[in-house]
């Protein structure tokens, strides 16, 4: 399935962060916003919740300090809202 990643990205050290951001999103957008990084875009995988842990423990090998507020939608509308590796909301198609 193909899913719509909108997220934030901060860190104590940002410039540790921007090189596997920009390897691992070669598609998407990745904007720097002062310390933190804004993330738009479109990810191939089985669940949000899959792609989310894989994004954050990559992130996390680069820099241990580093903290994902993600918003994944899946193709059918469905919203889940992740805060690191913990998913807080769950948003129905509509």
């Amino acid at each position: 399935m193909k899913f719509h990643l909108s997220a934030r990205v901060s860190s104590d050290r940002p410039e540790a962060l921007e090189p596997v951001l920009r390897q691992r999103i070669p598609s998407g957008t990745v904007r720097r916003e002062g310390a933190e990084f804004v993330i738009d875009s479109s990810w191939e995988g089985a669940s949000a919740k899959d792609l989310n842990r894989a994004l954050l423990s990559e992130l996390r090998r680069a820099e241990k300090r580093t903290r994902l507020r993600a918003e994944w939608t899946s193709p059918d509308g469905t919203v889940e809202r992740y805060f690191d590796y913990v998913r807080t909301q769950v948003r129905p198609p509509g």
